[in-house]
């Protein structure tokens, strides 16, 4: 299990408006170990998938903050290990979430 990096790390999105779904949708790139096959996917209608090594990459428009911890709980129900969530900003820039 990590540990959470300080808040003072800039590259952290904060949990105000933006992080909490105050806004519009954001695009979330979700890694997860392993091959994911098409039955799987139809657990995330709203997410693309491609290979990425030996991973899936999962990406996609998420709604809001509950939606993302709702495809994590799916994730997690289906035994899929996740090993990294990161929201793409604007002009394709990257906020680290975990």
């Amino acid at each position: 299990m990590r540990t959470h990096p300080s808040d003072a790390d800039p590259s952290r999105v904060a949990a105000d408006k933006s992080a909490t779904g105050g806004g519009e949708p954001r695009r979330y790139e979700i890694r997860v170990r392993g091959p994911i096959g098409p039955t799987i996917m139809q657990a995330f209608p709203a997410l693309t998938a491609s290979r990425s090594g030996r991973d899936t990459l999962l990406t996609g428009l998420i709604p809001d903050q509950s939606a993302l911890y709702g495809v994590i709980h799916e994730l997690e129900a289906l035994g899929l290990q996740l090993l990294d969530v990161q929201a793409c900003g604007e002009g394709g820039t990257t906020d680290y979430i975990a």
